[in-house]
């Protein structure tokens, strides 16, 4: 089938390339010249596992194409993918400039039947928006062709985009036309050979469901973070009520790790989304207010750790990070608890000696060149001359390290595990003292 995908980030590319492998010939379109002409030379912009692979090889294919001519994707296929940005408004409300604008394109330039997928994550109510801008474009041309605004909603997770969307738990299609809901089956027929993976709806509750899985798994964490507040209080260890609650089915294991809040271009731009949302009709939603009023608490607990340990007086101190990325597997810092902690520190006079396996160019774009930040190309060059060590991001490379050099190494033999990677008794048998979250502190031995 012929597809035409409007934006090339993270859902726009990923679901372009992955429908391309299966042998769909796919048109991605983006407003982005420069863009466009680095995905054309086979140059990715994001880091996702195993997306660079997929990409180049369905180019050379022939099945995976990129353009800046909007009407150039709207001839292509008479199915329009709209996967385009929905940034957070001043007031928390998702903006659809974006996906209004692809509404008017598809509407200027159009010349038969369409069906446009919304794979953005919007509020409810967009698709029929986007059916009424369409209807005004095709009336102020003096035309008519049929069309249908269908809910799609994507279920990717960063780091694990590719993988997700090849083999998806669930297809949600929001549609109540059965020609639609026909072409879009035939479209991911290989994605549902297992079992079947498509459930329909009407879309006013596709475009719930987004909100309310992003919504859901977010108050799971903010929940837990709750619960390590409490556990340091009562002198309980958070990693043994996690794994007491997490054996009980009805509960589960995932998102029920207690950290230094969610980041990320999802949950924090979702929840706020879907609380504005929820006072729009008049409804004051009392549990997504205090899952965001707790993950904002949280994203300050390190550094409050880092700033209480030292009296509050951290001026000239050095702070080697481990970590910037909200999330392993991925470079992408919005939202990420690093950048909370970094401008913390730095307010309060320390520098910084940071190392991240792969978002530290993007703390350069967002930050620059200063004094106070040093991206070093190590987790052991990160703690050289620093005087103590805090971690805000779970790589794997930083499970096992050295603690006996970690305590030659570092100035006042001090790590703020902001990821509760280490069992508390290993770090302090080194002679290190070790905060982390929900368990109590330990001193060196």
């Amino acid at each position: 089938m012929k597809v035409t995908v409007f934006g090339t980030g993270y859902v726009g590319l990923v679901q372009g390339a992955v429908l391309a492998d299966v042998g769909h010939q796919v048109l991605c379109v983006d407003v982005d010249a420069q863009k466009v002409a680095a995905l054309q030379a086979g140059q990715i912009p994001i880091h996702e596992p195993g997306l660079d692979a997929l990409v180049i090889n369905n180019q050379q294919l022939g099945r995976l194409q990129f353009t800046t001519n909007a009407e150039e994707g709207v001839a292509h296929s008479e199915l329009i993918f709209l996967a385009v940005g929905t940034p957070p408004d001043e007031d928390g409300s998702a903006d659809l400039q974006y996906v209004l604008a692809v509404a008017q394109t598809i509407a200027r330039h159009m010349d038969g039947p369409r069906i446009v997928i919304n794979k953005s994550t919007v509020p409810v109510g967009t698709a029929d928006k986007v059916s009424a801008v369409i209807a005004a474009g095709l009336e102020q041309r003096g035309v008519q062709y049929p069309f249908d605004v269908v809910s799609n909603p994507e279920f990717l997770k960063e780091g694990a985009a590719v993988g997700d969307c090849q083999r998806p738990d669930r297809i949600i299609i929001g549609t109540g036309n059965p020609a639609s809901e026909a072409k879009l089956r035939e479209l991911y027929a290989p994605f549902n050979r297992n079992h079947d993976k498509i459930v329909v709806m009407d879309v006013r509750s596709a475009e719930l469901t987004k909100y309310a899985a992003n919504a859901m798994l977010a108050t799971k964490i903010s929940f837990m973070n709750e619960i390590a507040n409490l556990a340091e209080r009562l002198g309980a260890n958070v990693e043994a009520v996690r794994r007491g609650i997490g054996s009980d089915p009805r509960i589960g294991y995932h998102f029920i790790y207690p950290g230094v809040g969610y980041g990320g271009s999802c949950f924090p731009k979702d929840v706020k989304a879907l609380i504005h949302t929820a006072k729009e009709v008049d409804f004051e939603p009392l549990l997504l207010n205090a899952v965001e009023d707790r993950n904002h608490a949280q994203r300050h607990v390190l550094f409050e750790r880092i700033q209480a340990f030292y009296g509050g007086e951290l001026q000239g101190k050095t702070v080697a990070l481990w970590g910037l990325a909200f999330k392993p597997n991925t470079d992408d810092m919005r939202e990420a608890p690093s950048r909370n902690l970094l401008e913390a520190l730095w307010a309060a006079g320390a520098r910084v000696r940071a190392y991240d396996p792969v978002a530290m160019q993007e703390a350069l774009r967002i930050y620059g060149e200063r004094a106070d930040l040093q991206l070093v190309d190590g987790p052991l060059a990160a703690v050289q001359g620093a005087d103590c060590l805090a971690i805000v991001t779970e790589w794997q490379v930083f499970r096992a390290p050295d603690f006996e050099l970690l305590a030659k190494t570092l100035g006042d033999r001090m790590i703020f595990d902001g990821r509760n990677l280490y069992d508390p008794a290993l770090p302090a048998s080194h002679g290190l003292g070790y905060v982390s979250i929900g368990r109590p502190a330990h001193q060196p031995r």
